[in-house]
């Protein structure tokens, strides 16, 4: 028939033949699976097909694109402040979660045996969603869908069937559910940031004391006390006075950030910040990683710019700093190199620059506040700066991880090829795959982070955060001072990924060397 076109089908060089009609189909099934974990395990045989050449070739100092995009047309380089020029140790994450747990047991009245617990490092990833009415912290995919067993109530897992009834029957998030263009729907909130670990430790430690001790709470009190008491740790000035006092101990890499700007000043490139931190505390911090200088490399410098309001309302007009950071009266007709601003708006920027377009690069760590717009409304091109790049990229070029990922794919192309074997054995046998395979997948996912995985993977599919990283971001990378390992003039040049209908064949196909398009002779039968 038509399915047959163009094609001669025929058993695999190198695989067992087809069982025959009335043949012991459990026996074949399981030679299919002993060939294919000795080409997966066998010694060297990963070499000779060429897989281990990708590990340890993914360089965490890299910078990876999602759009094609060329150094030598940009003109202009714009820099958030917090976490994009300035990254900091985690120490901080203790700080933050230690005072706003203490917020809320002296001003928000929370029991006091909430002092007991402390800040878990490495418990929470980014991107991660909250349920507010169900307090639920989970990791969701690009499809919406809840990735079984990532989600949290409190510090203790949710069983997969209680979240599949607690989403009517589905592991499917509806759309009008899912959090807004800025990570804040109506009922689920998404982490964006970095400063959002020690919030979603604290969440999850104080849902925990309530739940053992049996104390009833009403979900959406507790989450706005929690986000008022995080809230409180920033707005109030907290941080920034325990970053002041050592700078050495929280900034790292900061002679890296001025071979970085130094660098792009010298080929004549324009530089510009817009931070929402107030000037004093960006000014020793600057200092302290560039100079007592470090104006003189800026075009301009925007302080307390609240974004992503800043991007989007047109209403705040700027307002000029003298060099004691006091608020100045004038109405500002022009932006001028080395003066500082405060607030002000998008839009006017633009007028008073000229900067528009694809001349200009902004980098930033938060997908939404920073980059969205930038890249959506105003056709900036953007670069995010993700921290956990580097640790990522560690663990995929580990040998641990090649071969688990390599055995899940060879697996998961077996069990699809495989799967119209519907007698009772070998029905028995593909269940037996199947449960090796959620197996497997459980430990390649706890090779990232025991709790929640990759902030990039929901086993097969890309995360949410995969999803917004890849639609608001030209390039990624671990740090700024990835850009010290690039010409200026460097064009970064996307990897075309194959899609779905590009790609047909599996791992236990290519490995035996199967060239034929998958299921055509095995399920001609069908058609």
């Amino acid at each position: 028939g038509r399915a047959r076109r163009g094609a001669e089908p025929g058993p695999a060089a190198g695989s067992q033949p087809l069982p025959a009609e009335g043949a012991d189909t459990k026996t074949y099934l399981w030679a299919r699976y002993h060939e294919m974990k000795k080409l997966v395990y066998g010694k060297g045989r990963l070499r000779a097909l060429g897989l281990p050449r990708v590990c340890n070739l993914l360089n965490p100092a890299a910078i990876y694109a999602n759009n094609e995009i060329s150094l030598g047309d940009v003109e202009i380089y714009g820099f958030d402040y917090d976490y994009t020029l300035a990254q900091y140790s985690n120490l901080l994450h203790s700080m933050i979660f230690n005072t706003a747990r203490d917020i809320l047991i002296e001003q928000f009245k929370y029991p006091e045996g909430l002092g007991k617990y402390d800040y878990i490092p490495g418990f929470a990833i980014r991107g991660l969603h909250y349920d507010v009415q169900k307090s639920l912290l989970m990791k969701i995919d690009a499809f919406h869908y809840v990735q079984l067993g990532t989600a949290y109530r409190g510090l203790k897992p949710v069983p997969d069937e209680e979240v599949i009834e607690l989403y009517g029957g589905t592991q499917h998030i509806p759309l009008y559910q899912m959090s807004d263009f800025y990570g804040k729907g109506p009922s689920l909130k998404q982490f964006m940031d970095i400063f959002s670990l020690p919030e979603m430790t604290l969440l999850s430690s104080v849902i925990d004391y309530f739940i053992t001790h049996g104390i009833e709470f009403d979900q959406v009190h507790l989450y706005k006390d929690i986000s008022d008491a995080i809230r409180d740790v920033h707005v109030k000035g907290v941080m920034y006075k325990w970053i002041e006092k050592d700078l050495e101990q929280y900034i790292l890499h900061g002679d890296e950030i001025y071979a970085v700007l130094n660098r792009l000043v010298n080929h004549k490139k324009k530089l510009f910040l817009i931070t929402n931190s107030p000037f004093s505390f960006v000014d020793k911090g600057m200092k302290h990683m560039v100079g007592k200088n470090w104006r003189d490399l800026f075009d301009m410098v925007i302080v307390q710019a609240d974004k992503p309001n800043f991007f989007t309302d047109r209403r705040k007009p700027f307002r000029k700093l003298d060099d004691k950071g006091s608020l100045q009266w004038d109405k500002i007709n022009q932006l001028e190199k080395g003066k500082i601003y405060k607030e002000g708006n998008l839009f006017d920027f633009l007028r008073l620059t000229g900067w528009r377009g694809s001349k200009v690069l902004y980098f930033g760590d938060h997908l939404y506040s920073d980059l969205a717009d930038l890249m959506l409304r105003h056709g900036w091109r953007t670069g995010a700066i993700v921290p956990e790049l580097e640790t990522e990229i560690r663990i995929i070029n580990t040998e641990q991880y090649m071969h688990s990922l390599t055995w899940q794919q060879a697996l998961t192309g077996l069990l699809e090829r495989m799967q119209m074997y519907q007698d009772a054995e070998s029905k028995q046998v593909l269940l037996e795959w199947m449960k090796e395979r959620q197996e497997i997948r459980s430990l390649t996912k706890n090779l990232f982070n025991p709790q929640f995985g990759s902030i990039f993977r929901t086993f097969h599919n890309p995360t949410y955060f995969s999803r917004r990283l890849v639609r608001f971001s030209d390039i990624y990378m671990a740090s700024i001072s990835c850009l010290l390992n690039y010409d200026v003039n460097f064009t970064f040049y996307p990897r075309r990924t194959p899609l779905q209908h590009e790609a047909p064949l599996w791992m236990d196909q290519l490995c035996t060397g199967c060239m034929k398009t998958p299921f055509l002779e095995e399920m001609v039968h069908i058609r």
